[in-house]
């Protein structure tokens, strides 16, 4: 359903470290890029991430109400990726834990700000 969702940044090289670095203990790496965009993915006909700085020059910002889900495979898969966001320097946006009886989830801000979410959907 969703070919690739675009993560705006105000460094993109202190970005590819951060994406880099965090998706690929699930299997991500980055899969083509030119100057001002990075795609990441597990596989070039997948869903892909991309970092990018704004293509009209203007600064980055975040929109409000956004944010990226990015799933663990499991509730313990989903600790991982939070934990280790944390380690790279992300922000606390909400501890990871069972949010619905069929949602497990943690938040973070990346380092620009975005809002991400770690998550693993349970048997309801």
């Amino acid at each position: 359903m969703i070919g690739y969702a675009v993560i705006g940044t105000k460094d993109l090289e202190r970005s590819c470290a951060f994406y880099g670095a965090l998706l690929e203990g699930i299997g991500g790496k980055q899969l083509m890029g030119l100057d001002h965009i990075k795609f990441y993915g597990t596989d070039a006909g997948g869903a892909m991430l991309a970092v990018a700085s704004p293509h009209n020059g203007e600064p980055q910002a975040c929109g409000n109400g956004n944010m990226i889900a990015i799933p663990g495979g499991s509730p313990e898969g989903a600790d991982k990726l939070y934990a280790k966001a944390i380690e790279l320097g992300a922000t606390d946006e909400g501890e990871p834990g069972q949010r619905f009886p069929f949602f497990y989830g943690g938040y973070v801000r990346d380092l620009d700000g975005n809002k991400l979410c770690f998550f693993h959907m349970t048997d309801a």
